[in-house]
């Protein structure tokens, strides 16, 4: 049976003078992470390692600038970070939200992965996780707040239905680097969370009509998760009504996954 749903608006949360970073900004999750922050009431830096995508997210937003921006950043490089840390600050005063969307999978056969293609993806999926709390969780500690998003996986949780190891190791390195963080900055007013989501509908694109009529009779609600679930679920981490939520990972899989 497929479950009936349909999405509320975005804005459910306040995120009035607020500044946020998101990674992976211009489409998919990032983007509608984005949308729901900005409106919200934040101020909002699409970051992206594509400048046009995230320069249309940001323009979409706010073609002004003034409370929507786009920033080229790769996550892959410890100076794109601290430039884009830099730039918000200079330009909004702070940085109060950073959500670590940005990720990259890989379907090679395991016996085909090479040593190169294992680090590159732990290195864009893992590693950048790190360097963003790094630089980030002193700056918020500074300011006496702060809310870190980190978009993690199912597959870092069960080990992947359909993943490659090399995608599941990494997400499971980004979900322990979450409980890191937030312990390491408890009672600071910072928190880091993380979100491990199951089945987007985006990957529809991606897969033909017979594995998405198998994917949909796996999820025991019976469809995809939206892109714009996952946004709600991140303004509820980023808000100030998720100061209790410390190195928590919040299950969105449909029940494909339970614990």
């Amino acid at each position: 049976m497929t479950e009936q749903f349909t999405l509320p608006a975005n804005g459910s949360f306040s995120f009035a003078g607020r500044t946020a970073l998101v990674t992976g900004g211009g489409r998919g999750v990032g983007e509608a992470v984005a949308r729901e922050i900005h409106a919200g009431g934040g101020r909002v830096a699409v970051s992206d390692v594509d400048r046009d995508v995230a320069q249309a997210v940001a323009a979409s937003l706010d073609p002004t600038g003034e409370t929507a921006i786009a920033l080229v950043l790769d996550v892959r490089e410890k100076d794109h970070f601290l430039a884009a840390r830099d730039q918000i600050a200079g330009l909004w005063g702070k940085v109060d939200i950073v959500v670590n969307n940005a990720g990259f999978a890989k379907r090679t056969p395991t016996q085909d992965i090479s040593p190169e293609e294992f680090d590159a993806i732990v290195q864009i999926n893992m590693r950048s996780v790190f360097l963003s709390c790094q630089i980030f969780s002193e700056h918020m500690r500074e300011n006496g707040y702060g809310r870190i998003v980190n978009i993690t996986s199912l597959a870092g949780q069960n080990g992947g239905t359909v993943a490659s190891p090399h995608y599941a190791a990494s997400k499971a390195g980004a979900i322990m680097l979450t409980k890191y963080f937030a312990r390491y900055l408890a009672g600071t007013g910072v928190t880091v969370n993380a979100i491990a989501p199951g089945p987007i509908d985006t990957a529809k694109a991606r897969l033909s009509a017979e594995q998405i009529a198998r994917v949909e009779g796996e999820v025991p609600v019976g469809r995809f998760m939206a892109v714009g679930e996952i946004a709600a679920a991140t303004a509820l981490l980023a808000s100030d009504r998720g100061g209790f939520f410390v190195g928590a990972t919040l299950d969105m899989n449909g029940g494909l996954y339970l614990r």
